[in-house]
């Protein structure tokens, strides 16, 4: 069981840090979702890795003629089809064909929201939060509780909270559904742009603050060269000796 105050970790962090196109995948995911932080996703793939590896596991063991291995398979299936994620009739084969997407989207937060409970995914995650949504009559705070199949119809608002009431302001009108969106370009090239910085506040580099002379009309050049030309006309009369006798 453990020492309570050490709880055991339920996910794995990603091998390597700096990888461009997991980060943007990642980000685009707690994007759509509305998850609190890159946490929730690490949780979700740690739980859908270790779904494939026993999937895998048992086909290995079915081959062998294992019979343990089938009723633990009857098992694994069972559990796959009570939280939604297969259909019925499926096999080990389509357990490995579950996706990220799949499973995100049996999160009380998610169904919440397209059920047409809260304007935007982030509401929705609020009034979990904040202990509006009700799972068959009872209170859920857990935004990230995977909902089981057949009980989706029973979430809907606690009959003491404010939202219960139609006149509310901050309650979606009543054709309201829920969509998913994917992230704008922008929001994908980051904040600042493509790469991500914060744009300089000193303004231009110093050799394009030197103050430059407004461009001279076409008018104003010609009267200077007519200026310059007369400058020399003035200076050929006799010049004055210093006794005042011009020579």
């Amino acid at each position: 069981m453990g020492d309570p105050k050490f709880p055991i970790r339920k996910y794995e962090r990603p091998s390597h840090p700096w990888e461009g196109e997991r980060i943007k995948r990642e980000s685009n995911l707690v994007f759509k979702y509305g998850l609190k932080n890159k946490k929730e996703l690490w949780k979700v793939q740690s739980f859908l890795r270790e779904l494939r590896r026993q999937a895998r596991t048992l086909q290995a063991r079915n081959r062998t003629g294992d019979e343990q291995s089938l009723k633990e398979r009857e098992a694994l299936l069972l559990k796959c089809r009570r939280l939604g994620i297969v259909q019925e009739g499926a096999d080990l084969n389509d357990l490995l064909l579950i996706t990220v997407d799949d499973v995100l989207g049996r999160r009380l937060q998610t169904l919440a929201f397209k059920k047409g409970m809260a304007h935007t995914i982030d509401q929705a995650r609020q009034f979990i939060v904040h202990g509006h949504v009700t799972l068959n009559g009872k209170k859920f705070t857990v935004p990230g509780y995977l909902v089981r199949k057949g009980e989706d119809e029973s979430i809907s608002y606690r009959d003491v909270s404010p939202l219960s009431s139609d006149m509310h302001p901050m309650r979606p009108a009543a054709d309201f559904v829920g969509v998913l969106k994917e992230p704008r370009q922008e929001e994908e090239q980051g904040r600042f742009g493509r790469g991500g910085r914060r744009p300089s506040s000193r303004g231009p580099p110093r050799r394009d603050r030197r103050p430059t002379s407004p461009p001279s009309s076409p008018q104003a050049v010609n009267a200077g060269q007519q200026v310059a030309q007369q400058k020399p006309a003035e200076n050929t009369g006799g010049s004055e000796s210093k006794d005042g006798k011009s020579e």
